[in-house]
């Protein structure tokens, strides 16, 4: 007698799990298995919290929102989870495993099996309790170096990778136009070419690691009227083309960046989440872009409650796909059944359902979440028990001693020496006296978007979660034989004078005064710096330049530190100050980084990536503007800044001379080449960071007085030189012209090599020969610097 022997055969794979088969097949083929609930529910995120001990997240409820129900959602699928690690404190160990067990849930509940793109924010690092917090954007513009900054990128794309993270919302392209916009200090500058280079950079390095870098904000958010967040943006076609859109371009084909956020704001009377020429003529059908345009939050639902150009939230989710917008951000709310019933009811073709759900299965597809071997277990719980929670809390270390160093390298190639009589380095002093609100507060190197002051703060009875010495404590640490004397003297805006006397009793007593100024990041008003902590002035919060002035008098000089989201006015400080030393919110290694500038240990080698104001209310005014936005004697109001961009000092001198030009003409489809000479003439080694401005005399359409068009770092020993080639392409020179095309002119140009934008050391002139010249979007970015 013969046994009966099961043999067990393997179901066939479907087609849109099976990796054998091109990417676009199994998209097509998914999306017409598909109901209309299916299709739109991949369309939308929900804003979720991990659970502290390990469990399923649970939906976030928020002022702007309504309860969601996770049980009827979930069997018709999800498109992303919001934020699971940055809504509260949790465990990073025991985050992921709520993640985990979420995703297992999504995809158990839904007939394909489809989990959920997670994304996070990660503009000043992963937004998670006790991950590092690196600096702020505008502290990565100071360095003028892509290099690190694309360095830690690679380290917060692997960090959030580890714990099942997919995508993350930076960085931040927005080119500044006015600081008194709370949101400066997310923002890398005020010149677009170093936003676009070191933005690229960014993007290079998050997406390097796996993770879907989300560009931001698309676009004009950063020009609105009077520096108020959200409100009306006046931005002219030209300004758009030639300031506010190059760090996308560069971004999108540079960096390969995979999303875009459309912005809040409109521009002429059209929103950006409704902008079908912006999101769908400019960015796909010019630029190329193939990936995901995601909604900032409750953007879509903006176009009702605050713009006015839907009667309904079924017209707002029709505009928005009709524009290009692909996801519903943070929850859903116009993506759900609004616009499923106005599909039913005809008012919104499915055809546009079924092209932004093309886009999202596309990129799930790319990040292997609908491969048969997908599994829900990050690659930080490797060989790891899930079963048992309590063993996976602490396992998991998102402030690792690699993160840490490398936060402290990019905060001291940020710090930027202003100004300085001779007092800095300091050397050896007895008696220090430190002073100011942001003295001993180990937050004030924070930015908003870090989890602390954008999450921690709601949370008091949790501890911070990572280190973060005070200024006060590095201080210490640095000058160990010092005798060093702490006084408040004010808040950072509370106004009080009552402590002023005794900060300056303290000062006479002393050899040196350290006064640490600056801002207090917050969110919507909670803060002096930060999203919706707009100023309507550039002086220094509160009572903070009356603690400074009296400081001043006490005849003991004074070094001012400013630890700031922002630049501000500091009046006679500019003058009177012994140094000054600015830094923007320059993360966990920030009061260190500070501390080995005023020390010596560390040479200065930051640079302003925005201008300093000399009077508080000059604004709005960069750099960038044209001959009519100069001082002038038929205006009372002088804009011009104590110090301008790209200034900086470090603790030796440099020499440039024996400039030289391959050739003084070239055609409008050429290219010149210029070589110099920079030489360290100090007895210290430093870096100076070379600058490539354009000056055009005579253009037809007016044009910024200049701008920067490159810039390279150079570190050189005492005595040491080396000679600096850059190629400078034509393209470097072109605008858009009067129709609106973007051409290259032919004519004169004046290339200025500067230590700054008011630091001008060698200039020589070149003419471009032949016919105006259109260019795209292809057109070549850069002056490329070589360093022989």
């Amino acid at each position: 007698m013969t046994a009966n022997v099961a043999v067990e055969t393997t179901p066939e794979i479907p087609l849109w799990n099976d990796p054998s088969h091109p990417v676009s097949a199994r998209v097509d083929a998914l999306i017409g298995a598909m109901t209309l609930q299916e299709k739109i529910a991949q369309l939308y995120g929900v804003w979720v919290g991990a659970s502290a001990n390990g469990g399923e997240v649970a939906p976030h409820q928020h002022d702007m929102e309504e309860a969601v129900d996770l049980d009827a959602l979930l069997p018709s699928g999800l498109g992303q989870l919001t934020r699971p690690f940055g809504t509260a404190p949790v465990d990073p160990a025991l985050g992921a495993l709520s993640l985990l067990r979420t995703q297992t849930r999504i995809t158990s509940a839904n007939r394909f099996g489809i989990p959920a793109v997670a994304h996070e924010e990660c503009l000043a690092g992963f937004a998670a309790w006790g991950a590092t917090a690196y600096p702020v954007p505008l502290s990565w513009g100071a360095t003028f170096d892509p290099d690190v900054i694309r360095r830690m990128a690679a380290a917060i794309g692997r960090d959030m990778r580890a714990v099942g993270v997919h995508q993350g919302l930076a960085p931040v392209l927005d080119v500044v136009r006015d600081l008194r916009w709370g949101r400066v200090e997310e923002t890398i500058g005020e010149d677009p070419y170093l936003v676009g280079t070191i933005g690229t950079a960014y993007v290079q390095g998050l997406e390097s690691a796996g993770i879907v870098a989300t560009l931001k904000h698309f676009v004009g958010y950063s020009a609105s009227r009077a520096g108020r967040n959200l409100a009306p943006t006046s931005v002219g076609p030209r300004e758009r083309a030639d300031v506010l859109l190059p760090p996308f371009e560069m971004a999108i084909r540079e960096g390969g960046a995979r999303s875009v956020m459309h912005a809040y704001t409109d521009i002429d009377g059209i929103p950006s989440a409704a902008d079908e020429k912006l999101l769908t003529g400019l960015l796909r059908d010019t630029w190329g872009f193939d990936g995901t345009v995601v909604a900032d939050y409750f953007g879509i639902a903006f176009l009702k409650t605050l713009h006015g150009i839907a009667g309904d939230f079924a017209d707002a989710a029709g505009a928005a796909l009709t524009a290009g917008v692909d996801i519903e951000l943070p929850t859903v709310k116009t993506f759900g059944a609004p616009l499923a019933d106005a599909v039913t009811e005809g008012r919104v073709p499915e055809s546009l359902i079924d092209r932004a759900l093309r886009r999202v299965l596309t990129q799930k597809a790319d990040l292997g979440l609908l491969d048969p071997d997908w599994s829900p277990v990050p690659p930080a719980f490797a060989g790891a028990d899930l079963d048992d929670p309590d063993t996976l809390r602490g396992t998991i270390d998102l402030d690792s001693p690699a993160n840490r160093e490398l936060a402290r390298e990019i905060a001291e190639k940020a710090v930027v020496l202003l100004a300085n009589d001779g007092t800095l380095p300091l050397t050896a002093p007895r008696r220090i006296a430190l002073v100011g609100p942001n003295a001993a507060e180990g937050t004030a190197v924070l930015g908003c978007y870090s989890f602390p002051q954008h999450v921690g703060v709601q949370h008091p009875e949790i501890p911070v979660g990572i280190e973060l010495p005070s200024l006060g404590e590095s201080l210490a640490a640095e000058f160990p034989d010092a005798e060093i004397t702490v006084a408040r003297g004010t808040g950072v805006d509370d106004g009080d004078l009552s402590g002023i006397a005794e900060a300056v009793d303290t000062a006479r007593d002393a050899d040196i005064v350290v006064v640490a100024l600056g801002d207090r990041a917050g969110l919507f008003g909670r803060g002096t710096s930060g999203e919706g902590c707009d100023a309507e002035s550039l002086a220094l919060p509160g009572a903070q330049q009356q603690l400074l002035d009296a400081l001043l008098d006490s005849g003991t000089p004074v070094v001012t530190v400013l630890l700031a989201g922002r630049p501000y006015a500091l009046g006679r400080a500019v003058e009177d100050s012994a140094a000054i030393v600015q830094s923007f919110f320059p993360g966990v290694g920030g009061t260190r980084a500070i501390a080995g500038v005023l020390s010596g240990r560390t040479t200065p080698s930051g640079r302003l990536p925005v201008s300093v104001p000399r009077g508080p209310g000059s604004q709005p005014a960069t750099y960038l503007g044209a001959r009519l936005a100069q001082a002038s004697e038929v205006s009372n109001i002088d804009p011009t800044p104590a110090f301008g961009f790209g200034h900086g000092l470090t603790y030796t001198t440099f020499a440039w001379n024996d400039l030289t030009v391959d050739a003084e003409q070239a055609p409008t489809d050429g290219e010149f080449t210029a070589s110099l000479t920079v030489r360290n003439t100090g007895e210290r080694t430093g870096t100076e960071v070379v600058q490539l401005y354009l000056h055009d005399p005579v253009a037809s359409v007016v044009q910024p007085v200049q701008r920067l068009v490159g810039y390279t770092r150079l570190e050189l020993a005492p005595g040491e030189s080396r000679r600096v080639r850059v190629t400078v392409p034509a393209d470097v020179a072109s605008f858009t012209g009067r129709d609106g095309r973007r051409i290259v002119e032919p004519g004169e140009l004046e290339l200025r090599l500067a230590a700054s934008s008011t630091d001008t050391r060698l200039t020589t002139r070149v003419t471009l020969t032949g016919p105006v010249r259109e260019l795209d979007h292809t057109r070549r970015f850069h002056a490329e610097f070589t360093v022989e």
